[in-house]
């Protein structure tokens, strides 16, 4: 591409800012993002962008400079991410829910220059001031007390692009692991993995222009920002963005707006069956239905078939290494194969494999790994972790799986998660399936504990449904009629709630740790 001195843009194409440009330039005047009672088309997003980055620029940031970003959905987060990927600035979202030490970890594990925040997260970011790296301290949205404020930026005039040269190997966003099972790391992901990972998306999961999507998962996921809000914009769709996926607010707004695109997590989705307002409100317009980032238990799954019908759904599975979309199963194969994970999509290649890196024949168990342009550039300031994770030349994904003889994936549990007891292995995804058929039961985890004869014993920790009662005893019961004796829980452990980060995962980590 021939760029000249003052065209724009001193980019190429497979930069995320230029992915936004083409968008703009196509769709223009037609509404992009509508965030409260803000509404941003396609052509000011990009002007927006443009604000952002030039302003970030001209407060003393540099290219390359990482930006922790502290905050919940808005309009003004996702210019955040629009302005830094604009201006070479490396993106560092952060789990707003985090404080003190696992705040200030990715803060100085990032070597953040800069952190633009909430608010009300300001008190938290302030006292990182000692961080040595650390120099800014902005907002998201014209709260006026910080450096800098991205809402501010984008809504001042001029709308002129910085020159700075952005190549597609360069990085765009560094993405911490949810730390389920151990310490976050920082996945460093290029302008070119995650473009080529927007494509995958577009195609295989069927984005089309003007689609009327609602986001409701936190954008500092991958899951959200990078499998939905970011490829829908780019095909031409409008995202009505709110801070959380409150049930009774979700329903409102599918009913209100015509929604027919929605993603959310398995324990997203059993809240919102459960919600008392589901079956009063009207959900016809609902034809895509997407779920991921954890396990969805079949008779979840098949709950919601029976209830919206008329809706597609899709199964996404992968990680934040993959950007995060790795298989996909689509609507016309669910009735085949529902607990099937689906096949790679057109960007990834994924294979099932023994620990000698052979492929394992159709229907034994192995590790699932990753051959793709999609894939992170590797663990920031972590070689050895991201040596180790691409051993044999191919991503290590600590998940366990099996393929069909027509390549189909189903994802049996990750390798954490896989309970060794008395020498054989049960996986915690069967014994939680055949828990959750059970009326009384909400939510359902299973992990090993331990165990003076069998060191560690399969355990079900529960949590029930609103005025539901049960007794331990016919859990245990039910389990036993489709499960194999060794694999029924030894033990029920019954709580009010199951912990889970933002993005819906439930942390077996903190219930082996409470537990153990």
């Amino acid at each position: 591409m021939d760029l000249k001195k003052g065209s724009g843009l001193a980019s190429t194409e497979d930069t995320v800012a230029a992915a936004l440009r083409r968008a703009a330039r196509k769709f223009r005047d037609r509404p992009a993002l509508i965030w409260q009672d803000r509404s941003w088309s396609f052509y000011q997003l990009d002007e927006a962008a443009n604000n952002v980055a030039a302003g970030l620029l001209e407060a003393g940031l540099r290219m390359g400079d990482r930006i922790a970003v502290y905050g919940r959905n808005s309009d003004g987060f996702l210019l955040s991410w629009l302005g830094c990927v604009r201006a070479g600035l490396v993106h560092v979202p952060i789990n707003y829910g985090l404080t003190g030490e696992e705040l200030a970890y990715i803060v100085r594990q990032s070597g953040a220059r800069a952190i633009l925040c909430d608010a009300d997260r300001l008190t938290h970011a302030r006292a990182l001031q000692d961080v040595p790296e650390l120099a800014m301290i902005g907002t998201l949205a014209s709260d006026g007390n910080g450096d800098v404020d991205v809402l501010t930026l984008a809504l001042r005039g001029g709308g002129a692009p910085p020159e700075v040269a952005i190549e597609g190997h360069h990085l765009a966003q560094i993405q911490y692991t949810s730390g389920t099972t151990s310490a976050p790391k920082g996945a460093m992901m290029s302008h070119r993995a995650i473009v080529t990972e927007y494509l995958s998306c577009i195609h295989e999961l069927e984005f089309a222009e003007g689609e009327r999507c609602l986001a409701a998962l936190p954008l500092y996921h991958t899951a959200q920002m990078h499998a939905f809000t970011m490829p829908q914009l780019l095909a031409g769709s409008t995202t009505w963005l709110i801070d959380g996926p409150d049930p009774e607010r979700v329903l409102d707004l599918i009913e209100r707006h015509r929604i027919d695109s929605f993603f959310a997590p398995p324990t997203v989705w059993v809240s919102l069956l459960r919600a008392p307002q589901f079956d009063s409100h009207d959900l016809s317009s609902l034809s895509k239905l997407y779920y991921g980032a954890s396990i969805m238990p079949q008779p979840i799954l098949a709950e919601i078939a029976s209830r919206l019908p008329n809706a597609g759904l899709y199964n996404c599975y992968g990680q934040s290494e993959m950007g995060p979309v790795a298989t996909v199963l689509r609507p016309n194969e669910h009735a085949a194969r529902p607990s099937s994970a689906g096949r790679p999509v057109i960007n990834v290649e994924t294979r099932v494999v023994d620990e000698n890196m052979k492929d394992v024949p159709p229907g034994e168990r192995g590790e699932i790994v990753h051959r793709s342009a999609q894939l992170l550039s590797g663990y920031w300031q972590r070689d050895d972790e991201t040596e180790a994770a691409f051993r044999g030349g191919w991503f290590h994904s600590g998940d366990i799986g099996v393929v069909d003889e027509e390549g189909y994936l189903y994802v049996v549990d990750r390798v954490r998660d896989v309970i060794n007891t008395g020498g054989v292995l049960v996986a915690s995804r069967e014994v939680e399936d055949a828990l959750f058929g059970h009326p009384a039961v909400l939510e359902v985890a299973v992990i090993g504990v331990p165990h003076p004869k069998w060191i560690e014993a399969v355990a079900a920790v529960v949590a029930l449904r609103n005025g539901a009662r049960v007794e331990e005893a016919e859990l245990i019961a039910y389990a036993r009629e489709t499960l194999a004796p060794y694999k029924v829980p030894k033990s029920i452990l019954f709580v009010e709630n199951l912990p889970r980060n933002a993005s819906g995962k439930i942390l077996k980590r903190e219930l082996r740790e409470r537990f153990n």
